[in-house]
């Protein structure tokens, strides 16, 4: 019974979250959000999600808004500004660009998606063609500023947040109409971006003078040149990170208010009005219901015949947290941090191909097997002699059927709500048609990672007597921490002198933050799936088809036929 009550309960927090994220996306059903693809060329489709107020219709066509997300990352990271744009009166159309979410194609290709996506949302008959902004993040900057130069007269107003025009060679215009820049303090991306040492000194980059055509430092919130006649700049600087200029309410709020100031807005509200965290926290509380659901998915699986072998209980080889275990718990969760930064950087060579086609993902991949190798050599002289009772077949049946139950949940939320399960950079979506094909390569090589981490912390870090809870928390402590604390001395130095502890690896960095709740959740299941079976291998599998989906799902494409793969390190950069 407690098994079944634990299942229910999982299934309560995915559906009550998920419908409660659903309320806020739709404004309590005053919004719909539905599914759109656009043919861009080249055999390419862009994605998108379309925000459409009840107010907006043929008759009374809306004022209109396109927004794009960052370099590796999807649709659903637009979510702040559609909400808050959307409950305003504002059409939105949230796009994945090129190469990323559902969009076809590789990063760069139709311009990033973003002539098409302008030219569909202009083409719709409840929007008003005169009266239409875009705003990019990061990478995002690339499709609408391709947009506003393919079509001079297509729109009133742009934000960029933490983006800059021609990033990465992407086509722009020269002087785009009525431009805001929203760029923090605390931004990774400074130097890339407008050629300053941090994001604080942004208002003396020479370019961003060139663009407000100021011979002096830009002054913060001056309204510089006229929106009547499209001529408009402003800079906002809040003390903010580059993921956090599209999470917070600083980063979001400025973008409403300049489109509430450079556009007629239907039902205008004070930029600080703002209800989109509601969704990210129901969103939130499905992924953490997911979890539970894999849990007690696999321990209802052990309560059935064909799966009865299964279940042993666990024979720790650690007798009490002795000065020998300490040692395992720093090696466990110090070694794949340190050994990030330098095997992300090898992982370059690991260039994009049909099998793996992935730039981002194939550097993590040469990081995690690297890392595999290292806690292979460092066992030879740590690791205590574990008995495990491994049953390969009924444990790879088993890990198959707990993540098809997680797999379905997350498609019945998809196509009940049109959420999915994440949290500021976390997020974790179905796979499309394209996405499915490329995951079993990438399963395999992630599979090889978790059978040797997973054996390695089995051996080494649960304890003889412990109860479950104990065991769950070292689990995640060990997997977790190192990377937790890789994070804070990060952003520790970063909030106190303006530079990240490590400025080159500006990106690496963000990627990291994900990594802490992730290799979390890992050791969650692993010390879960051990204490149950007396095997690391479920527990392995079921993380190897997790972390394969979820990178898969949310990381760009590099290599597609057809296309021409960008020049090596381009994908370093955002």
């Amino acid at each position: 019974m407690r098994k079944w009550l634990a299942f229910a309960l999982a299934w309560a927090l995915i559906l009550g979250g998920s419908f409660g994220a659903h309320r806020v996306q739709t404004s309590g059903g005053a919004v719909k959000v539905s599914e759109v693809r656009i043919p861009a060329g080249q055999g390419v489709t862009v994605s998108g999600l379309l925000y459409t107020p009840k107010g907006a219709t043929a008759a009374r066509p809306a004022p209109a808004v396109l927004v794009s997300h960052g370099y590796i990352n999807t649709r659903e990271m637009q979510s702040p500004f559609a909400i808050e744009l959307s409950r305003r009166g504002f059409v939105v159309l949230a796009m994945d660009m090129t190469g990323h979410g559902y969009s076809g194609g590789i990063v760069g290709t139709a311009d990033f998606g973003g002539p098409a996506a302008l030219r569909y949302l202009r083409a719709l008959p409840f929007v008003d063609r005169a009266n239409i902004g875009m705003e990019g993040h990061s990478m995002g900057g690339g499709p609408v500023m391709a947009a506003a130069a393919d079509i001079p007269d297509g729109y009133r107003s742009i934000v960029l947040e933490g983006s800059t025009p021609g990033l990465l060679g992407a086509k722009a215009p020269v002087s785009p109409k009525n431009l805001a820049v929203v760029f923090g303090q605390y931004d990774e991306f400074a130097g890339l971006m407008w050629g300053v040492p941090k994001g604080s000194e942004v208002a003396a980059s020479k370019k961003l003078q060139a663009l407000f055509g100021t011979a002096g430092p830009v002054q913060e919130g001056r309204l510089y040149g006229s929106v009547a006649d499209g001529t408009a700049r402003i800079l906002a600087n809040p003390p903010v990170t580059h993921p956090w200029e599209h999470f917070s309410s600083a980063g979001v709020g400025d973008a409403v208010d300049w489109f509430q100031r450079t556009l007629p807005t239907p039902a205008p509200k004070a930029p600080s009005d703002q209800v989109w965290l509601g969704k990210e926290i129901g969103t939130l509380v499905a992924f953490v219901g997911m979890v539970g659901l894999i849990l007690a998915t696999f321990d209802l699986l052990l309560d059935l015949p064909v799966f009865a072998r299964l279940a042993q209980a666990p024979e720790p080889a650690v007798e009490r947290r002795d000065g020998r275990w300490l040692l395992s718990l720093a090696i466990t969760a110090a070694l794949p941090a340190l050994t990030y930064f330098p095997l992300m950087k090898v992982g370059q060579v690991f260039f994009p191909n049909p099998a793996f086609p992935q730039w981002i993902q194939n550097q993590l991949l040469v990081w995690a097997l690297g890392t595999a190798l290292l806690s292979l050599v460092v066992g030879l002289f740590v690791r205590r002699k574990a008995a495990f009772t491994n049953r390969w077949g009924l444990s790879i049946a088993a890990a198959v059927a707990t993540m098809a139950m997680a797999y379905l949940s997350l498609v019945l939320v998809d196509q009940w709500f049109k959420t999915d399960y994440r949290f500021w950079v976390l997020g974790l979506k179905p796979l499309d048609a394209a996405r499915s094909m490329q995951l079993p390569g990438y399963l395999i090589l992630w599979s090889v990672f978790f059978l040797i981490a997973i054996r390695s912390f089995c051996a080494s870090i649960p304890v003889r007597g412990e109860g479950l809870l104990t065991a769950v928390s070292w689990g995640k402590v060990a997997m977790a921490l190192g990377f937790g604390v890789l994070v804070a001395w990060e952003y520790a130095t970063l909030f106190a002198t303006g530079l990240l502890a490590t400025p080159t690896e500006p990106l690496n960095v963000i990627v990291a933050i994900q990594f802490v709740p992730l290799l979390g959740v890992v050791g969650i299941i692993a010390a879960w799936t051990y204490r149950r079976t007396n095997s690391y291998v479920p527990g392995a599998l079921i993380c190897a088809i997790l972390i394969s989906w979820y990178v898969t799902s949310g990381t760009a494409n590099h290599w597609q036929p057809g296309f021409t793969p960008q020049l090596p390190g381009a994908a370093a950069k955002r």
